[in-house]
Parts: C-alpha cells; sequence; structure tokens
C-alpha cells in the first residue's frame, strides 16, 4: 500500500525523511522536510516516520534557517 500524500516517512534506501508529494507509476515522489528537490522511492524501501525522526528533521530544518542556509 502506498503511503498518503502529506504523510512522513523514512526512505530505508537513502536514510533520509521526506513528506509523500504524489505517486507516478510504480513510485512514491517524496520531497525533503522543508522543501527541497524530490526524489522518487519504492513503496517497499518506505516506512512511517517516527515522532523523532520528525522532530530531529524540523530542528534541523529551524536551525538551518535561522543561520540562513538551506538543506
Amino acid at each position: 500500500m502506498k503511503p498518503a500524500i502529506g504523510s512522513h516517512v523514512m526512505d530505508t534506501r537513502t536514510g533520509k525523511l521526506g513528506v509523500v508529494m504524489g505517486h507516478e507509476g510504480p513510485y512514491v515522489q517524496l520531497r525533503p522536510y522543508g522543501g527541497g528537490r524530490e526524489w522518487d522511492a519504492e513503496p517497499g524501501a518506505l516506512r512511517a516516520a517516527t515522532a523523532a525522526e520528525r522532530l530531529r528533521a524540523a530542528t534541523a530544518y529551524a536551525n538551518a534557517r535561522s543561520r540562513g542556509e538551506t538543506l
């Protein structure tokens, strides 16, 4: 089953947290937390992100933004 659009998932192949943006053919399109370039992931390589992983991504985004950086 493909994850719902807007849900937060971990791509186990890349180790990155992504937000589900859509589904195209056999793939799921993910975008990094806070924005950035989308990537395609296989649904079998995805799992729901834990609360700690979501918090870590949000903190990294907030810290980078406060320094004027982009992730």
